[in-house]
């Protein structure tokens, strides 16, 4: 129980983001009441982590509602009886939303991409009668249990009473198992909301005969009924007791996360302005007579960059190519830069071009009359007068912005690794301690380096070692965390630029993540209206030593790319397709799926298939995972860009392994500053 409530704080972190959703875990994480599902759906954009424990199991699983009809979750579950951790899929559609009359249905599988420990598929219904929420369910599989009737499906095809409990090596579409089996079986279950009490009163009738378990050796149950009470602990986290199939008590804790909440407008951090300073204190090279170096000040100060500025005496328009240092949303930069540019600029100015500039790229322009002058002060006027045009250049700018530091700008922050849910334990973790340096020589060339310092870490509890007939670039990521626990992260030179409006490029070289060092680059051609884009990318990489310093292995490949992009009107869902050849010089295709939000929450899948077969594969039949990116101002309420990101696999193998952020990644990195985004949010940029 200690090892439990210690894993059980992962949830603690997250708790100030929750928000008040309906969404009730189960046992196995899926939407439900203890271990059966129901119909219910979480709301949009939901993410929910479930940590749960019995004598006989412990479950850990993400949750998350890709569109409002479609749930899917992650499962790890390790086996308390024989040592034994397995790692499933599971989706599950609503295919009728409830009525006045007509229940809730779903239908769902278990065990989409596993071992088939969980193999079980369900089509159920719920529907709420005062207090009360029923839920009735049809099930195969393990949720067949010993059956009640013939599987209906085999009046369509003899095919459906045959059912292979042999899955081969995990990780793949076991399609022919699928609502199968000689017979079906009923689950049924009801919840009670006590009235004005955050409880809830939970029973189920669960058919499972916990197969797997006895046969390796395991208890089976005594009753198919069990119950329990849930109570929701703070808002949206709930802790859950049960007894269960009258042999085991469980407990159960769970807190959700809302992905789809608005992107939250922060105050400005107070600066003293450079109208509010004398002379002596203005910044060494600056002119305090000067409007730019004065507005350069001002942007500096406030977390925006100011690159470079065109205008004449001629002409009452100027033209600024401004940067986004700590906005998390680009919408409120445009309308801090708005606002200090009416400040600062000279009268005779009557409009303005904001040209937008993300890490070296231009990608868009934004032309509008000067705020001060709108004669009509409505947000819908305000609206009305932003154009958002393509990117444009100034071929010759009357002012610059230096970027040579002679000082080296390092900081230092407390970060930590996590290895989540790995074949053979749930969590290993590294508490270690950064530090990093990013020069910028101008706004298109800099120097990235970080240092890992080691505080603490488990790392030294990994075993297992790389059985992998592949070449081994991902497979003995144990040799680089115990013998690289102190090491350099990354430490390369990047030049980013755009050759025109529609194509942007970068080129790298020196130390580009933890396994690998490189050379090369990426070029994307992403016209700045359109939702489609085309890109190449390509580097010649060579593996590092494992304590991660300055040598090198005799191992060295060349790995690229060419990708297309679709950013589909469809629930903010992105789609891109890789093909090439990949650091194991295998040769196939990757396939991205993520969900962005406007406030920089981000839920992807993705999955490679190489000309590697599932068997050199090994374990899981190919690459495959979620990911996940949290934006840190979420978390903490402070402004900021910063961003937690994770990659969650099944299990680490050789086959279908890129090199982290440097394998088409740019189109992705550019999402925060697309034309959707910036055009649906232009009242957001009204100083």
């Amino acid at each position: 129980m200690y090892r439990f409530l210690l894993k059980a704080l992962l949830v603690g972190p997250f708790l100030p983001l929750c928000f008040n959703i309906n969404a009730f875990a189960s046992d196995l994480g899926t939407t439900g009441i203890i271990d059966i599902p129901t119909a219910r759906m979480m709301d949009d954009g939901v993410l929910k982590t479930t940590v749960s424990k019995q004598d006989s199991i412990s479950v850990y699983s993400l949750n998350y509602q890709a569109t409002p009809w479609f749930e899917t979750t992650f499962r790890y579950a390790g086996f308390e009886d024989f040592f034994y951790y397995d790692r499933s899929y599971e989706a599950k559609i609503r295919l009728i939303e409830e009525t006045a009359y007509l229940p809730q249905v779903s239908v769902g599988i278990r065990d989409l991409v596993g071992t088939g420990v969980f193999g079980s598929e369900y089509i159920v219904g719920s529907k709420k009668f005062g207090q009360f929420d029923l839920t009735l369910g049809l099930g195969w599989g393990r949720l067949a249990g010993r059956g009640d009737f013939k599987n209906p499906l085999s009046n369509i095809s003899d095919n459906f009473n045959v059912r292979d409990a042999d899955t081969g090596l995990g990780g793949e579409l076991s399609l022919s198992n699928f609502f199968s089996g000689k017979e079906a079986g009923v689950f049924a279950g009801a919840t009670y909301d006590v009235k004005d009490k955050p409880i809830k009163l939970l029973i189920e009738y669960n058919p499972d005969e916990y197969e797997f378990q006895q046969v390796k050796g395991g208890d089976g149950v005594d009753s198919p009924i069990s119950f329990g009470v849930e109570w929701e602990v703070f808002d949206n986290v709930f802790l859950t007791s049960s007894y269960q199939h009258n042999e085991e008590f469980g407990i159960r804790i769970s807190a959700h996360l809302n992905g789809k909440s608005d992107s939250k407008k922060f105050d400005i951090k107070p600066f003293k302005s450079s109208l509010e300073i004398d002379k002596n204190e203005f910044a060494d090279g600056l002119e305090l007579s000067v409007w730019y170096d004065r507005l350069l000040f001002d942007m500096e100060a406030s977390g925006l960059k100011l690159f470079a500025a065109d205008y004449s005496e001629e002409s009452d328009h100027v033209t600024l190519e401004i940067g986004n240092k700590d906005f998390h949303f680009w919408p409120d930069a445009i309308s801090h830069a708005l606002r200090l540019a009416d400040v600062h600029l000279p009268q005779r100015y009557k409009s303005l071009s904001l040209i937008l500039n993300e890490d070296g790229y231009r990608v868009h322009t934004i032309e509008t009359i000067r705020p001060s002058k709108i004669y009509n002060k409505t947000p819908e006027a305000f609206k009305n007068q932003i154009d958002l045009v393509s990117p444009r250049k100034i071929s010759d700018p009357r002012n610059t912005t230096g970027f040579a530091r002679l000082n080296l700008p390092i900081n230092f922050s407390l970060q930590n690794r996590l290895q989540i849910m790995d074949p053979d334990k749930p969590l290993r973790y590294q508490i270690y301690g950064r530090l990093g340096a990013n020069i910028l020589f101008s706004k298109n060339l800099s120097l990235n380096y970080n240092y890992a310092l080691d505080i603490d870490n488990n790392f030294d509890t990994i075993i297992r070692e790389s059985n992998s007939v592949l070449p081994r670039v991902r497979s003995e990521i144990k040799k680089y965390l115990q013998e690289g626990e102190n090491g350099i992260q990354n430490l390369y030179l990047s030049y980013r630029n755009s050759l025109n409006k529609n194509v942007h490029y970068r080129f790298e070289a020196g130390i580009l993540e933890d396994m690998f060092s490189g050379i090369g680059g990426e070029v994307l051609y992403t016209p700045s209206k359109s939702r489609l884009a085309v890109g190449v990318s390509g580097h010649h990489a060579k593996k590092r030593a494992y304590d991660r310093h300055f040598d090198h292995l005799d191992y060295e490949t060349f790995t690229g790319f060419v990708s297309a992009y679709w950013a589909t009107p469809l629930y903010n869902f992105d789609a891109a397709l890789h093909a090439g050849q990949y650091l194991a010089k295998d040769k196939g295709v990757t396939l991205e799926l993520n969900r962005t939000f406007d406030n920089g929450w981000k839920v992807g899948v993705w999955a490679s298939k190489t000309n590697v077969s599932a068997e050199d594969f090994g374990e899981g039949s190919f690459d495959k995972g979620l990911y996940f990116k949290v934006p840190l101002y979420a978390i903490f309420g402070r402004a900021g860009r910063n961003s937690y990101q994770t990659h969650l696999r099944s299990v680490q193998r050789d086959g279908g392994a890129r090199l982290e952020g440097f394998s088409g990644n740019l189109w992705h990195n550019l999402r925060n500053v697309r034309y959707d985004l910036l055009d649906k949010n232009k009242m957001r940029m009204r100083p």
